[in-house]
């Protein structure tokens, strides 16, 4: 992941003038040099290009970062002026999560946070979720009913087949969500219901259930950290994986490395993650969902107890295989393939997908050590326009994955009321980016390749030539 040179930030970086960043700013000021490195000196205004007026910088809080170009509003991004302009250029949130970042006071308290939230978004209703639960299920089972009834297996039949598998996919991510609420104690107040529930959707879908349950736990305890964090946790420039990822994207040119780039994410990204652990934390090594021991860490699972379950999550995916390889010798591969496989690939489209675009953009930082808060890692989630038919069949966990991450044990019907309050309450910290879906994908794709450190944040760089 990276990011790519926004409209305006590369040119006359070393006629800009240091701004003045409030308490937390820099010493020294004046211009700087061609890299555009952040100064704070007595002055309090940042140059605009040639001939224009100058403008008033944030009167608190607002800084820059060192190695970083000051924004002067060339760009069409007057409110960041006088922060830190990042290399990658601007998401639809305009800069808003550095700006947050910068200027810490803005932050509430986990206690703030959470009373801000009306207190009956928390109420668990178990006949309702299994209803959630169950329309996801006759909506994938029904359509692939209808598959096997009415579509001829044959090459000629490909094309449909391919649209009917990703509709199926996309049925069966309903499925998933409803599961990954059972996970996270959102699904019902009874808990062996709630795991049982959880256990079978996800193990239909060949998800470990337990496993998975642990590792998104740490996910959500440890948002946006670059140690602790888990699962899509960027590359730092300089490993290997960074260079690794600029001389890809320098040998194969930008198209062609947004096309592998989303191949890699998109189709192999949940199973390598599932497998040895990819973008997840430094933290915990190279762990593995189905095998809690050596030769993988244990980072994830350090306990018995954790073991225990990790091997009862692999039994469930392991019988599930066993059915499904014993299908295909009565009934042929084929049809196995068309019914399952290939919809299970569309799934995980969809799940990764939800997740790199929730927790990754151009303009939204990450940290690490004292610098990062739960507060602060959690408040860089995203929300993003999926549109109704997708709110309904996924259960709005890409438009108010912010609210989810804030409280995960909010039932997704009571997310959106939970969105509200926070958007409201905490207009100054809360994410919407109303980019429409493809085109944050492609910037994204393009952009995000790997992080480099900035004093406290680690900043997307689209190559690496803008450190």
């Amino acid at each position: 992941m990276g990011a790519g040179l926004g409209a305006g930030l590369g040119a006359g970086a070393a006629a800009r003038v240091g701004v003045g960043a409030g308490p937390r700013g820099r010493a020294g000021g004046g211009a700087r040099g061609a890299r555009g490195a952040c100064g704070a000196g007595g002055g309090r205004a940042a140059a605009r290009t040639a001939g224009a007026a100058a403008v008033e910088a944030p009167p608190e809080g607002g800084r820059c970062l060192t190695g970083l170009p000051v924004e002067d509003g060339s760009g069409g991004v007057e409110e960041h002026i006088g922060y830190a302009a990042p290399p990658a250029g601007y998401s639809g949130l305009r800069g808003k999560a550095l700006r947050a970042a910068a200027d810490k006071h803005k932050y509430p308290t986990r206690g703030e946070v959470m009373a801000a939230i009306p207190k009956h978004c928390f109420q668990r209703d178990t006949a309702r979720s299994m209803m959630y639960a169950g329309i996801s299920t006759a909506l994938t089972l029904g359509w692939a009913a209808l598959g096997a009834a009415f579509l001829p297996m044959t090459w000629a039949w490909a094309p449909v087949w391919a649209v009917h598998a990703f509709v199926s996919g996309t049925f069966a991510t309903g499925m998933w969500v409803a599961a990954h609420e059972c996970g996270h104690g959102a699904f019902s107040d009874n808990k062996r219901l709630q795991d049982v529930v959880g256990y079978v959707l996800h193990t239909a879908l060949c998800v470990p259930y337990f496993s998975w349950q642990r590792s998104h736990h740490v996910h959500h305890l440890y948002t946006n950290h670059m140690e602790k964090g888990e699962t899509h946790v960027p590359y730092l420039a300089d490993s290997l994986h960074g260079k690794g990822n600029y001389s890809m994207k320098n040998f194969l040119g930008e198209d062609a490395f947004i096309l592998v780039n989303q191949v890699f994410h998109l189709v192999f990204g949940w199973p390598a993650y599932l497998i040895s652990g990819a973008t997840g934390g430094s933290e915990y090594g190279m762990t593995n969902h189905f095998i809690p021991s050596k030769p993988f860490s244990d980072g994830l699972f350090p306990t018995d107890t954790l073991k225990k379950k990790v091997w009862i999550s692999a039994a469930g995916v392991l019988a599930v295989i066993g059915a499904l390889t014993f299908a295909s010798t009565k009934v042929g591969f084929l049809p196995v393939f068309l019914l399952y496989v290939l919809p299970y690939m569309a799934t995980n489209f969809w799940l990764v997908l939800y997740t790199w675009l929730q927790h990754t953009d151009v303009d939204v930082p990450h940290f690490s050590g004292d610098e990062w808060d739960w507060v602060k890692g959690t408040f860089m989630t995203i929300d993003r326009p999926y549109g109704p038919v997708l709110d309904f069949l996924h259960h709005r966990i890409g438009s108010t994955h912010v609210a989810h991450h804030v409280a995960h044990v909010i039932p997704h019907y009571h997310a959106k009321e939970a969105t509200e309050a926070l958007a409201s309450a905490f207009p100054h910290i809360y994410l919407y980016d109303d980019t429409p879906i493809h085109k944050a994908l492609w910037r994204i794709s393009k952009e995000c390749v790997a992080v480099h450190q900035h004093d406290d944040q680690y900043i997307f760089h689209p190559t690496d030539k803008t450190f």
